[in-house]
């Protein structure tokens, strides 16, 4: 039986911090990914183990991707760490892979962001992402160069074929709430980096208050449900990976209804 993940009014997950990547130029070499000895901060962790759909309420304004004056862009910002234990993630959200671990007071250098939430990529030995709300920067991190999704891919697993989007479709009822349904991947065994890991992440482009969302969702059953409301300059769009501790799966495009 097929159990769903919904997810509704999904903020930006404030509280977290960021995971996988490889470099925006290159593809990195399967079948495995680099990995840190640091231990991960439990803090910015989805739980794994949902059998309903639970609610995400927004507790602050996300990053819209429209602003009426857009500031000027820079290369790069300086910034310093202020969390105990910073998550830099291969992807720009908690719902990726773990990379390795910043400590409090760490001086690390910004070199782009997402076009849609807090996330910004650390430039490094490694190429990785961490949620803004956690960094001192010494700028405006709207002033950074968008580099996801287009200047960033994600590590490709070599070992699984993504997923096919099924279908998407509106509530009749509410017209606010979208369903995306697609074929179950089977992971397997020796395959998850750890009990918390979620095997499907959903990236979608919503439109919510006027403004564009990016939102990387989390699942581990083939459907999902948001809210993308009308009223945005630009069209709301989304895909599907399969996640495995080796890369990436996908994307599958989402046919926007």
């Amino acid at each position: 039986m097929t159990k769903i993940l919904r997810l509704l009014g999904i903020p930006i997950l404030l509280s977290i911090a960021c995971n996988l990547a490889s470099t925006p130029t290159a593809q990195p070499s399967p079948p495995n990914l680099p990995l840190d000895t640091s231990t991960p901060d439990t803090s910015d962790t989805p739980t794994a183990a949902l059998t309903f759909t639970p609610i995400r309420t927004l507790t602050s304004a996300p990053t819209a991707t429209e602003t009426s004056t857009p500031l000027p862009t820079v290369e790069s910002l300086k910034a310093t760490v202020t969390a105990d234990l910073l998550s830099c993630r291969y992807g720009p959200g908690a719902e990726y892979l773990y990379l390795y671990g910043l400590r409090k007071g760490a001086n690390i250098e910004l070199i782009g962001r997402t076009d849609g939430n807090n996330w910004v990529m650390v430039k490094g030995k490694s190429l990785c992402w961490v949620n803004a709300r956690f960094l001192e920067v010494k700028g405006d991190p709207q002033a950074l160069k968008v580099l996801y999704p287009g200047g960033y891919k994600l590590p490709v697993s070599p070992y699984y074929s993504p997923p096919a989007v099924l279908s998407a479709a509106r509530d009749k009822n509410n017209p606010d709430q979208v369903t995306v349904e697609w074929t179950d991947v089977t992971l397997r065994p020796g395959d998850e980096e750890d009990a918390n890991m979620f095997i499907y992440i959903i990236e979608v482009w919503r439109c919510e208050g006027g403004r564009i969302i990016f939102d990387p969702l989390p699942s581990n059953y083939p459907e999902i449900t948001f809210v993308d409301q009308p009223g945005c300059s630009a069209p709301s769009h989304g895909r599907v990976y399969f996640q495995e501790k080796h890369g990436y799966a996908g994307p599958a495009e989402i046919p926007w209804p």
